[in-house]
């Protein structure tokens, strides 16, 4: 499982190939980094910096955060968690650029299965990953029993659906940004129903959290707003995503969308996204705490 992602993704299907994706998953946490940053400062004043010896990033990706929160937690070994051994790969690569080496490890770990295996914990990190799981409460509450006393369990889930684009951009018809979102929620819907052994679950996280034992200790939001004109590393992954809009959803848009986002892709097009000034990026993440008393 590998999930550091703009939360604007668009997947396939249930059997996601995580090491295509990698370019995606790893440009969209290196720009989100100040975010996640102060989300991991924040943290860092939840439970004791210097208590915080072992942490587990469950669903690490290619490891931009696991090595973002060995840098916050100076004391602590982080064990980047993932079933893509190309991913895990990715993340000792990173480890060992940011001389972090020494202190970020990896595990191959296929959830919800390998969770009891993970060994025990001060602080657990799981962003996007625990959706991608049938059984949400099950899945939280094997994470809270690998806590140490005093131990912090951070679940990063929703926010803010990202914008790139002004609500009317010139031509189709406005709202396109909306629109995908609502046939990415339907998609979204499906993709959860067809996980192995999924269970109907509100999204109700501090009642999860506190369902398995664990003391709410409060929910942040963080904002991430890169205002236009974008500088290029941006512009590429709002390429990138609507790109996989396209792919992924183009056959559930209306005509009218789908005509209005092969413009948007057009690179000939002077009102497409490899042109158009307008640009830009905001989103919001939310992260929901609990300790183990």
């Amino acid at each position: 499982m590998s999930r550091h992602h703009d939360h604007g993704h668009h997947h396939d299907d249930t059997h996601m190939d995580w090491t295509h994706m990698m370019p995606l998953l790893e440009q969209g946490a290196e720009l989100q980094s100040p975010l996640y940053r102060r989300a991991a400062a924040w943290l860092g004043e939840l439970v004791p910096t210097a208590a915080v010896r072992r942490i587990l990033d469950v669903g690490s990706g290619p490891g931009v955060l696991s090595c973002l929160l060995a840098e916050a937690f100076p004391y602590a070994e982080v064990v980047a968690v993932d079933a893509t051994p190309e991913l895990l790969e990715r993340a000792r690569e990173r480890a060992r650029a940011a001389h972090l080496g020494d202190r970020v490890t990896t595990h191959r770990a296929e959830l919800p299965d390998g969770i009891a295996g993970l060994g025990d914990a001060d602080l657990i990190w799981a962003a996007d990953s625990l959706h991608h799981l049938g059984d949400q409460r099950g899945a939280v509450a094997g994470l809270a029993g690998l806590l140490r006393p005093g131990g912090l369990l951070a679940v990063v889930e929703g926010g803010l659906p990202t914008r790139r684009l002004p609500q009317n951009i010139g031509f189709g018809r406005p709202g396109l940004e909306a629109r995908l979102d609502a046939v990415h929620a339907e998609w979204f819907a499906e993709m959860r129903a067809e996980l192995p052994g999924a269970k109907e679950e509100a999204d109700d996280w501090r009642a999860l959290l506190s369902g398995a034992g664990l003391v709410p200790s409060g929910t942040r939001s963080f904002l991430h707003d890169v205002p236009a004109p974008v500088p290029g590393a941006v512009r590429d992954q709002i390429l990138t995503a609507f790109t996989r809009s396209r792919d992924a959803l183009g056959e559930r848009l209306a005509p009218e969308d789908l005509a209005t986002l092969d413009r948007l892709l057009d690179p000939a097009e002077p009102q497409g996204l490899h042109q158009r000034p307008d640009l830009f990026m905001l989103t919001a993440r939310t992260v929901h705490t609990a300790r183990r008393g």
